[in-house]
């Protein structure tokens, strides 16, 4: 058993999709997100889509270093996870602008105080003034926000996003056929619209990532950040405090910096690609739940997807493996490893798609291919290993 297991979560989320096996699955199974009929106006040519995602158990890691640091600024990355989980979900089945957001923020008001729910809205409205130059239009309608100490031990910070959009401007990803590259958007690095450096983590895999990576003091001193029924065998079992540093591109970065990078958004790529290369784009996955293996869920037929060049993982994740002991395998079911947004089109596309990118910073290349086959299946090349799902 995988630690992710031993400490009660599932990259591949196995319980919940069996518990929802009888919903709808909307009008088109393979999209990215559930699309519904326009039951808002009752249009044939329009379809109402909504979301629902959050930052997870990142939101551990803010409260750890808020509690040592006093620094409020990382619950305002914490509201840009939750925004954004949503928002590049969304993208991936074309929908740019406009959008209806509302929030959901959990308390434990004993250990969490006003101050960090102000930070939190307050990096909601900030990260949606960022985007609006680029053509991304998010109106915020509040939400709901509950002080549940019985349930929550700290806080969790989620959200729900809407649309109703044009049938015609869908992405269904029914397009995706043999002959298909794939190009990979990197998560990681700076792009023109972020301030700083970015680990590329986002925000899956965080159970691992926090426990794998902090020391064993991080659960005596803060035993609220976890599960006290956990074994303690997996509970802190890396050699790192929050503060120590690495060096990246000649910066020092602190160990909780890298784990509590906002996650970053792909809406200025994509809303360009999508205004001038729609017909290009045959499908849209998001490397999120499932890292690299997200995109076997997505596949509209029997196809093999070989992934046999993908992005050099960014430091974060060696710094994770080397700590958690974890094999290639578990890693690139669990995490991203860097490249989070997968494009895929024709090969006679891929250079102007990958130049769109590049033009707002965010490095991309041209990441595997998709063949014809018998079974979905995929492969995942990394290092000297060739990985079978």
């Amino acid at each position: 058993m995988s630690l992710y297991s031993k400490r009660g979560v599932s990259a591949q989320k196995e319980e919940v999709h069996q518990a929802t096996r009888g919903l709808d699955p909307g009008l088109y199974p393979d999209a990215f997100c559930k699309v519904y009929p326009d039951y808002l106006c009752n249009d044939k040519d329009w379809v109402n889509i909504m979301h629902a995602d959050g930052a997870g158990t990142k939101s551990i890691l803010a409260y750890l270093y808020w509690r040592e640091t006093g620094d409020l600024s990382l619950w305002k990355g914490i509201a840009q996870d939750a925004i954004v989980m949503n928002l590049d979900d969304l993208l991936c089945v074309g929908v740019t602008s406009p959008l209806l957001f509302s929030s959901t923020i959990d308390r434990n008001k004993r250990l969490i105080p006003g101050e960090v729910l102000e930070a939190i809205i307050e990096g909601t409205r900030s990260f949606f003034e960022l985007m609006r130059p680029y053509g991304i239009d998010i109106h915020y309608l509040g939400g709901e926000t509950a002080d549940v100490g019985d349930l929550v031990r700290t806080i969790t910070v989620n959200g729900t996003m809407t649309a109703r959009w044009p049938k015609a401007k869908l992405i269904t990803n029914q397009k995706i056929a043999p002959g298909d590259v794939i190009i990979g958007l990197a998560g990681y690095g700076q792009t023109n619209y972020e301030s700083a450096y970015n680990s590329g983590l986002a925000s899956n895999g965080l159970t691992s990532a926090r426990h794998d990576s902090l020391h064993k003091t991080y659960g005596a001193r803060f035993p609220e950040s976890y599960d006290n029924g956990l074994d303690e065998s997996v509970v802190y079992i890396g050699p790192h405090q929050l503060s120590d540093t690495i060096v990246i591109d000649n910066q020092s970065v602190t160990i909780g910096n890298l784990l509590l990078s906002p996650t970053r958004t792909f809406a200025p790529v994509l809303a360009a690609l999508i205004t001038d290369h729609f017909d290009a784009i045959h499908g849209l996955v998001h490397c999120s739940g499932g890292g690299q293996t997200k995109c076997l869920k997505y596949l509209p037929a029997p196809l093999k997807v070989i992934k046999d060049n993908l992005l050099t993982p960014p430091p974060v994740f060696e710094i994770i493996q080397k700590a958690s002991g974890a094999d290639a395998r578990e890693m690139y079911q669990v995490f991203n490893m860097g490249t989070r947004m997968e494009i895929y089109t024709s090969e006679a596309n891929a250079d102007s798609i990958i130049t769109v990118a590049r033009s707002f910073g965010v490095e991309a290349q041209v990441i595997g291919r998709v063949e014809s086959a018998t079974i979905k299946s995929l492969e995942i090349v990394a290092g000297s290993q060739r990985l079978q799902f």
